[in-house]
């Protein structure tokens, strides 16, 4: 498990913001009620030892998630040096990664997994789900979750890219996640990297080469994760990719 190792309490508020749109056609005028709340369990205390991780997660109690995020509350001290995220992505539970062969995985995901790494000092971990709120109707919608994980890095001051897309029935990219971890995706859910220097490096909307997309694209339909061994060797690792795809069926 992460831990983290800044003593310094930290207080989080999440605000939801309300927003409306009017778009001006001759004659008529539509407001934009689509809303989205932000969900946050608050501080996870960890990783609470050295070199090593803590898994923290945010769950929706109705609606679906859009996508999610995590923060480790490090400050600036030398307590800070060495901790780092190791995982932020979709979960089937609120407290596994999802399992089986790469591919589908999951669909109408409403949990988030937030996974942090401890270098030499102790931390707090927080974990944030952005789910679906008043205005939308997701009766009709499937987010679908697709992974895909590649061995590796294990050799010192290297990185692994791992890209994964939507299906041509999956509908519109709209969230992605990425890990690094010990276990593979098949049968074993997130265990500590081989080395208290692996950390994840990028998560983030590509195309089918792994490049990010430019500002202003509308047909992202693929993410990327990025990993990363540090300075040191290690072994085992693996890295995963998660997409998350909308079809409202329209």
């Amino acid at each position: 498990m992460f831990k983290g190792f800044v003593r310094r309490a930290a207080a989080v508020k999440a605000l939801a913001v309300g927003a409306v749109l009017a778009i001006a056609v001759p004659g008529t005028a539509y407001a934009n009620t689509v809303g989205v709340t932000v969900k946050t369990p608050g501080a996870t205390a960890g990783p609470g030892s050295t070199f090593s991780e803590i898994s923290t997660h945010a769950d929706c109690a109705g609606g679906l998630i859009s996508g999610g995020g995590i923060n480790q509350a490090i400050g600036t001290g030398s307590s800070s040096n060495g901790n780092h995220v190791n995982g932020t992505g979709p979960s089937s539970d609120g407290s596994t990664k999802y399992l089986g062969s790469t591919g589908v995985v999951g669909t109408d995901v409403t949990h988030w997994l937030a996974i942090g790494g401890g270098g030499g000092a102790t931390n707090e971990t927080y974990a944030y789900a952005v789910c679906s709120g008043a205005g939308i109707n997701v009766g009709g919608a499937t987010v679908t979750v697709r992974n895909s994980e590649a061995s590796g890095p294990n050799t010192a001051t290297s990185g692994q890219t791992v890209t994964v897309g939507c299906g041509g029935n999956d509908g519109k990219l709209v969230s992605g996640g990425a890990a690094i971890s010990s276990g593979d995706v098949t049968g074993t859910d997130f265990t500590g990297p081989g080395s208290g220097g692996d950390h994840l490096n990028g998560s983030y909307p590509s195309d089918a080469d792994g490049n990010p997309v430019a500002d202003g694209t509308t047909t992202a339909s693929y993410w990327t994760a990025y990993t990363h061994t540090g300075g040191a060797g290690s072994s085992g690792n693996h890295s995963d990719a998660w997409a998350l795809c909308a079809n409202d069926g329209v």
